[in-house]
């Protein structure tokens, strides 16, 4: 017996204790506490009731706020817009910017009616349910360069702006949220000077935080630089000759080894300079901005155009994202190449190439860049859409195009692609040319899921004066923005800036199969083409 106790006092310790404790005389076992009286069945279901009234009470709440309250007027962006100016003209601005930090973009243009007199007005539209101006401002006379999209300085300190130059007029800096003139100085150019688009953000060069401003000009076929300070709009020591003589269009490339240059088309090639070099030929002080060896070597000192195979007359230059840093695409009178962002070795060349305007990125295959291309103007116009990595032909179409069409647009989709808009007229083969002074410009959508197929969302017979295709929300709906007015600055009219939602667009389009025997019918084209999702840029 002793055995089996201990036995069992090994395995339950504590129950062994607890029957010691409990038998111990120092420790007389503990009464049972009195039994709480049960609770009586009425008030049991009382309980009841009042919880599933609780719940009732709660869901119902719910619902009411889910589906009855209205929400607010986010959704308003969906609706289609415009905003009209009698006796106006416009300018060739449009630009998009989250303005009131309401998550839509708003938007921004130029335009001048007679209330103004000789002054251009920029006004920002509110992108909500009808257009409404957020506010408006005097700009300049006789138009100007607008540049919006600057670089902010470090820290984000300083507000968003928008930088004016006149023609002639001051140099102006205007706040984006308020349209309150941050700084404004007269500008220093000459009668005969003329302004070369566009306004280049350069690295800071005066140390004080902020980007700076590089412009050009052009007087008597040379080119001056002016660099100002980006914070104050101070010119950054004398304005200097750049030796050259050029055209709209330059850019700003940073080699591999992080030293910016700006590239400029001139005297049928590129033209290349520093802007360590720059800022130190206008100021006489060093500056902490790089050289590249290899440029410097690649540039000719006294002409400072950069050593190219001879592709014709540089008409644009455009950086292009690579893998190792930025590339170059440039479009010459002869030929479209791609060069390495270094050493300037040809990637690809598209031979035979008659391209008159700049080229646009897009995605054909998902996360793989691809490139528009217009080859050819009028009834000769080929849409191509070229692999930027090989400048292989992924898809090609014929689409006549007509005078002052706005340029192609692509926005990125959820699948990692793109779509693509195009403007011009598409014609069946055979049929009988319109008059192009009577053509209306047509929008047409493509996606690269459907190669055999175009879809004409609208047709427009006033004069386009600017348009962009743009995603007004991130993740939400695509939108198209025209600006239309006179064709003549000197001959006032109606303007009218209009937004149209893409998707509102596809259900009244017309599908335009490019291939005999596709397998849907147009409705399920209009159906693939209304699910469409888009995004936004990374």
């Amino acid at each position: 017996m002793t055995d089996h106790k201990d036995l069992e006092a090994e395995i339950h310790p504590l129950k062994n204790d607890d029957r010691k404790s409990q038998d111990s005389p120092g420790n007389p076992a503990p009464k049972e506490p009195n039994p709480k009286p049960a609770a009586p069945a009425g008030l049991s279901r009382c309980r009841t009731v009042a919880f599933f009234l609780s719940l009732f009470a709660f869901l119902l709440a719910v619902f009411v706020v889910s589906f009855v309250i209205p929400c607010p007027d986010r959704l308003a962006s969906g609706t289609t817009w415009s905003v009209s100016y009698n006796a106006a003209v416009a300018y060739d601005f449009l630009a998009t910017s989250d303005i009131n930090k309401d998550r839509i973009q708003d938007v921004l243009f130029l335009y001048k009616n007679s209330d103004s007199g000789s002054n251009v007005s920029l006004a920002c539209a509110e992108e909500g349910a009808n257009g409404t101006i957020l506010w408006e401002r005097p700009a300049a006379q006789n138009g100007a360069l607008v540049e919006c999209t600057g670089p902010q300085p470090r820290g984000g300190e300083a507000p968003a702006a928008c930088i004016l130059l006149g023609r002639p007029g001051p140099f102006i800096a205007v706040n984006l949220v308020t349209g309150e003139t941050l700084w404004t100085h007269p500008n220093s150019f000459g009668g005969n000077t003329s302004i070369l688009s566009p306004l280049l953000w350069v690295p800071d060069v005066d140390a004080d935080g902020a980007p700076d401003l590089l412009v050009l000009t052009r007087e008597e076929k040379q080119v001056n630089g002016y660099i100002y300070s980006g914070s104050t709009g101070q010119l950054v020591g004398p304005p200097g000759s750049l030796g050259v003589d050029g055209t709209s269009g330059a850019i700003l490339h940073v080699t591999r080894t992080g030293a910016p240059y700006v590239l400029l088309p001139c005297e049928s090639s590129l033209c290349g300079f520093s802007v360590k070099g720059l800022y130190e030929k206008a100021t006489g002080r060093d500056s902490l901005l790089k050289t590249d060896p290899l440029w410097e070597d690649m540039l000719n000192a006294t002409s400072h155009q950069l050593r190219l195979h001879s592709w014709g007359a540089v008409r644009y230059v455009m950086t292009i994202p690579g893998k190792a840093g930025e590339d170059l695409l440039l479009v010459t009178s002869e030929a479209c190449v791609l060069l390495d962002g270094q050493d300037l070795a040809p990637r690809w060349t598209l031979g035979a190439a008659q391209i008159h305007r700049k080229p646009v990125l897009g995605h054909y295959k998902p996360d793989t860049l691809a490139v528009v291309i217009e080859n050819g103007t009028g009834t000769d116009r080929q849409i191509l859409l070229l692999d930027l990595s090989s400048g292989a032909i992924l898809w090609s179409q014929a689409l006549r195009g007509l005078p002052r069409d706005p340029q192609p647009a692509s926005l990125p989709t959820a699948d990692h692609r793109s779509a693509f808009f195009f403007w011009g007229l598409h014609e069946p083969a055979g049929a009988n040319q319109t008059d192009p002074r009577a053509a209306p410009h047509s929008l047409y959508l493509f996606h690269p899921t459907l190669p055999g197929v175009l879809l004409e969302l609208a047709s427009i017979s006033a004069h386009i004066v600017a348009s962009r295709v743009v995603l007004l929300e991130p993740g939400r709906h695509a939108a198209c923005i025209l600006l239309t007015g006179p064709a003549s600055p000197d001959v006032p009219g109606l303007v009218s800036m209009a937004k149209y939602k893409v998707q509102d667009l596809v259900p009244s389009s017309r599908v335009i199969h490019l291939v005999q025997g596709g397998p849907d019918s147009d409705q399920a084209v209009r159906n693939r083409f209304s699910r469409l999702r888009y995004r936004s840029e990374a």
